[in-house]
């Protein structure tokens, strides 16, 4: 069995009370009390019951406690995934968006996400889903343009025949007067219990 690794010895139980009591981060204040029970002379085994964990985390604590002192015992997170798209590419992308395609030379009249992939992919080797593209453009403030559908048979000749043209005005409807509105019984107290006088 291995010896156990020694605390630091510029802090005592009582400085480490006190700091799990000023700290604001509640992992941080269970295990400086932990590290607190082990300076006052409890093993490593009754630390872990107390703080509900195993010997090996408690060991784990006293290396960062030894190495970064009571700033090591906070959890730190690895803020999440880098980002796909370089902050240059992402410029040469809204740029592109911005200038809009040229019909004869790009083959569309507005950009497509899968269009923008493609030149993504060809231009600078980034390979994007759709789905990912439209969360990065939306998250740049683009929006996508979607036309009105249009029935590919429509024939705008044979619109007129269709329009609603009325030879006649259409009468006007009466006005609601109030006596022609129900009362539905709102002001009446309906079912409730009165005192008896």
């Amino acid at each position: 069995m291995s010896k156990a690794v020694a605390l630091r010895e510029d802090y005592d139980a009582a400085s480490m009370r006190g700091l799990a009591r000023r700290s604001r981060h509640a992992a941080q204040s269970r295990r400086l009390l932990a590290l607190a029970a082990i300076y006052d002379g409890a093993t490593r085994g009754e630390a872990a019951r107390l703080a509900g964990t195993d010997r090996q985390i408690v060991r784990d604590w006293v290396l960062r406690f030894n190495a970064q002192g009571p700033a090591g015992l906070i959890d730190r997170h690895g803020g999440g995934a880098a980002r796909r798209i370089i902050p240059s590419v992402m410029e040469a992308l809204a740029q592109r968006i911005e200038d809009g395609p040229i019909p004869s030379a790009h083959g569309v009249v507005r950009w497509r996400l899968r269009d923008l992939c493609a030149w993504l992919h060809e231009e600078h080797g980034v390979s994007l889903s759709v789905s990912w593209l439209s969360r990065i453009v939306r998250s740049e403030n683009f929006r996508l343009l979607t036309p009105r559908p249009r029935h590919y048979a429509q024939n705008p000749d044979a619109q007129d025949i269709f329009k609603k043209i009325f030879l006649m005005p259409l009468p006007q409807s009466a006005p609601v007067t109030p006596e022609k509105i129900s009362n539905c019984g709102g002001r009446m107290k309906q079912g409730s219990a009165r005192k008896r006088s």
